[in-house]
């Protein structure tokens, strides 16, 4: 790329090892089990502050329930000790109708804070994670084409829905491993303050807990990984059969394609099974601590009680408070695993809204109103890796209300200059000036209402036939859209669709015929009523008879406007006011078509050898008939 001075030229930037726009799958999988990252932390907090008050009372919820939790082992001692004592008839106990009440009051905040910790923890999940979906759409929508030309739409898919989902799953039970924190402190608090002797000895399984997880680790770190990459295999195959399954059809690939599947299926299952064996390991283990840190109490403090050191009612809590000592002990080792994949999604969603938007306006730029919409390039040169040029300080000058049709051989740098009247990269060197004003000096808004563009693969987007049309001037009435269906032919057969022009298609209009998606995107683009037209290969996908259908129409599109053609048929372009030829990014020929006929050039060849297409031809750059001109 260069550095663009602010002349508008520049020199080539030092080329340098260029680097996966979004992340490469090794960095991925290193960041897949990553530590905990407070830069990461810090960065999500953001979009916690707005939120910060359910943050407060999710938390003062959790305290409060945590309180009331650890202290249901206590009130059980109590009632029992309670119970045994009026078996022995002691009169100077609390009555017991208080006992009862206290206990059940207890139980209730239990379960009413239970409930507002669960319920504040997920409204607050989902207001962070709607924020964090329209961050990253928002910002999508504005990173420049040469940043997504290099990235696998998969990977960003699996960003915004795949690692968004995983920190909606983390967030909803990280309140939750705060809960299991606070109770597994508050307990050994207890523990250790009803019996001390009993304290260190429940505590003594600890180490052999640590060493055990540490042994755990590194294997459900590998196995995870396995399980995600062979996931993530099977997606994608599934995902491309999907896409390509009329080519799947016409070459009777089915059965084939089934085994390949099912190998994938297969190899994703035995990872799948190895992850939840892994993942379920700590499971009987922290059960197996419990039962010998239960047996060593019972043996010690039944000692106690005979001994009549430790009541009776003080031994059933004992227990039951290590039965609590234990439960969090495993539901933190599988959150250990959550918030290890909850950095990583956090790592890589961040990635992408860190992504720099190259194509953006400048703070002082100008707004297009009521211009001549002439077309400069000056000089330019361009292309989309560094150290390869698509054009090469190409000149070209388009008049007001100018038709000029660019042809030549793919590859050539057609499509690369309409980019560029669009700003959909910025020039390596020189400038392109729209109306006079340089595309960078102007505002990306109204360079968009001022340039429309009709692709050869048209997108069109669920929804009604009706939306469609005015997708590019939402403010455009239902007369207006009809008029244009009618101008380019597609009146007709929008009628006769169930529901007319409210007749929902469906994705990328698959509902209909490659030609009629074209139509209705010309359509969109007369109701658009833009000053310059550029249609690149448009009507390539339109059999013969439609096209000579719509060239009347297009006479009428082209009317008062500034127009750039790109066209292989010679039917769409002799008409045209001049023909520029492309040749490996060169301008090599430019006339009308009888002055490129008379030339003898690239042009004329093409034209008495009565080819269909420019790329029917072997061009040779040794024969003098197509000697660049530079």
């Amino acid at each position: 790329m260069t550095a663009v001075t602010p002349g508008g030229l520049g020199a080539p930037a030092p080329e340098k090892p260029r680097k996966a726009v979004l992340g490469s799958r090794e960095a991925d999988d290193e960041a897949v089990f990553a530590a905990l990252d407070t830069r990461i932390i810090r960065r999500f907090s953001r979009f916690l502050a707005p939120y910060r008050w359910t943050l407060i009372g999710a938390v003062a919820s959790i305290l409060i329930f945590v309180a009331a939790n650890v202290a249901v082992p206590s009130a059980i001692g109590f009632v029992i000790q309670e119970t045994i004592a009026r078996q022995a008839h002691d009169a100077s106990r609390i009555p017991f109708g208080w006992v009862i009440s206290g206990f059940a009051a207890l139980i209730v905040v239990n379960l009413v804070f239970s409930f507002l910790q669960d319920w504040l923890s997920a409204r607050l999940a989902q207001r962070v994670i709607f924020d964090l979906r329209r961050s990253m759409f928002a910002h999508l929508q504005d990173i420049s084409l040469s940043v997504l030309d290099q990235t696998h739409v998969g990977r960003i898919m699996s960003r915004l829905q795949g690692d968004v989902n995983a920190l909606q799953e983390f967030l909803e039970s990280s309140m939750g491993a705060l809960a299991d924190m606070a109770t597994l402190i508050a307990v050994i608090f207890v523990l250790l303050e009803m019996n001390l002797k009993l304290g260190f000895l429940t505590l003594t399984v600890l180490p052999a807990l640590i060493g055990l997880r540490a042994l755990w680790l590194p294997r459900v770190k590998d196995t995870f990984r396995r399980a995600r990459d062979a996931s993530s295999i099977v997606n994608g195959a599934l995902a491309e059969n999907i896409n390509g399954i009329r080519t799947v059809q016409e070459s009777r690939r089915e059965a084939v394609n089934y085994g390949l599947f099912e190998d994938k299926v297969r190899e994703n299952f035995e990872a799948q099974v190895d992850a939840a064996r892994a993942a379920r390991i700590m499971t009987p283990t922290v059960s197996i601590l419990t039962g010998v840190a239960m047996a060593m109490v019972m043996v010690v403090g039944g000692g106690d009680v005979l001994r009549h050191t430790l009541s009776i009612g003080g031994m059933v809590a004992y227990i039951l408070y290590v039965r609590k000592f234990f439960e969090p002990v495993g539901t933190l080792s599988q959150q250990y695993t959550g918030m290890q994949r909850a950095m990583a999604a956090g790592y890589r969603i961040f990635e992408v809204l860190d992504v720099p938007v190259t194509i953006k306006d400048k703070p002082d730029a100008i707004e297009l109103r009521d211009i001549e919409t002439s077309i400069e390039l000056d000089h330019v040169t361009f292309g989309y890796r560094s150290g390869q040029p698509v054009l090469h300080d190409v000149s070209l000058s388009v008049k007001p209300r100018e038709l000029v049709a660019l042809v030549g051989p793919t590859g050539s740098g057609k499509t690369s200059i309409t980019a560029l009247v669009n700003r959909f990269y910025d020039v390596w060197e020189g400038q392109v000036r729209v109306g006079g004003h340089d595309v960078r000096d102007v505002s990306l808004a109204s360079l968009g209402r001022t340039v429309a563009m009709v692709l050869q693969e048209p997108f069109l987007f669920t929804g009604t036939v009706m939306e469609n049309i005015l997708y590019s001037n939402p403010g455009a009435t239902r007369e207006q859209a009809v008029a244009a269906a009618r101008a380019v032919n597609a009146h007709e057969f929008i009628l006769k669709m169930p529901d007319g022009y409210d007749s929902q298609l469906g994705q990328r209009g698959r509902n209909l015929s490659i030609g009629q998606r074209q139509l209705i995107s010309f359509a969109r683009a007369l109701v658009a009523d833009p000053q310059i037209l550029i249609l690149d290969e448009a009507t390539a996908n339109i059999d013969s008879f439609t096209e000579l259908a719509i060239q009347r129409a297009l006479k009428v599109l082209f009317e008062g406007r500034t127009s750039l053609v790109i066209a292989h048929r010679l039917a769409t372009i002799r008409d045209a006011d001049r023909i520029v030829v492309l040749q490996q990014g060169h301008i090599v020929e430019q006339g009308t078509h009888d002055e490129l006929v008379a030339k003898k050039g690239l042009y004329a060849h093409l034209y008495s050898s009565n080819y269909a297409s420019f790329d029917d031809i072997d061009v040779k750059e040794e024969d003098p008939a197509f000697a660049m001109h530079t």
